[in-house]
């Protein structure tokens, strides 16, 4: 696997970037993914916390190239969303969100982090491993075609929240 791409930054995300990451959803979650409301609900909310990663384009200004969330009502938080442009896998950028929200929600007290993924999604159970989540239930057709594996991270099991690197 590469390193993160070269200009690519995780910065909260904003009103302004809304079109773009619908535009990813869409791409990457077509039958399950969130409407437009769903997501500026979410980003609402006083417990959670939206991130983007953005790349500089030299072209045409920075883009959008991976978005995630995290809901944190400590000692819990759920990590709500991590996308990442299919044209961007491998670069890190997935990475780079995950230690994003582990270390937010460390910093507000949450212990237990929680998440389901796609059953069939291996590229991304792997990195979930990688943080020390480790898979505790199964969800039977949580999502159009497959079940949800539910992972859970504990501070005291995974160690340091930028595990993974």
């Amino acid at each position: 696997m590469a390193g993160m791409s070269p200009g690519v930054t995780v910065r909260p995300m904003t009103e302004g970037d809304v079109g773009a990451v619908m535009e990813l959803e869409r791409a990457l979650f077509s039958e399950d993914a969130w409407s437009e409301s769903m997501l500026r609900g979410e980003m609402a909310g006083d417990s959670r916390h939206y991130v983007v990663a953005e790349a500089q384009e030299a072209a045409d200004g920075p883009r959008i190239r991976g978005y995630a969330g995290l809901r944190a009502v400590p000692p819990e938080g759920d990590v709500q969303t991590i996308a990442v442009a299919e044209t961007q896998w491998g670069y890190g950028i997935g990475t780079a969100l995950l230690r994003h929200l582990l270390s937010t929600a460390h910093d507000r007290g949450v212990t237990d982090v929680f998440l389901e993924v796609r059953s069939d999604n291996p590229r991304a159970r792997d990195l979930y491993r990688r943080f020390g989540f480790t898979e505790i239930g199964v969800r039977r057709q949580y999502y159009r075609g497959a079940d949800a594996v539910v992972m859970r991270r504990s501070d005291s099991d995974a160690g340091a929240y930028d595990q993974g690197a």
